[in-house]
């Protein structure tokens, strides 16, 4: 199963590893790709994780999330 989180408030590099970094941590999360341009992470689950879960994994690194989908 995959997910793709809009993010706002990346701005680098090291933004994208915190996020990857921090999504990474979840359990259940098997892949993350991170996206600087298009301001997302698309996740790739290997057992069901709510997005409240994703969310605030997100938020806990500094950054907003604008949608799950």
């Amino acid at each position: 199963m995959k997910k793709t989180i809009n993010i706002e408030g990346m701005v680098c590099g090291n933004c994208v590893m915190h996020v990857k970094n921090a999504l990474m941590d979840v359990s259940g999360v098997t892949n993350v790709d991170v996206s600087l341009e298009k301001k997302t992470a698309e996740v790739t689950l290997g057992v069901k994780v709510s997005d409240v879960i994703l969310s605030d994994a997100v938020k806990e690194a500094g950054y907003e999330v604008k949608k799950i989908q």
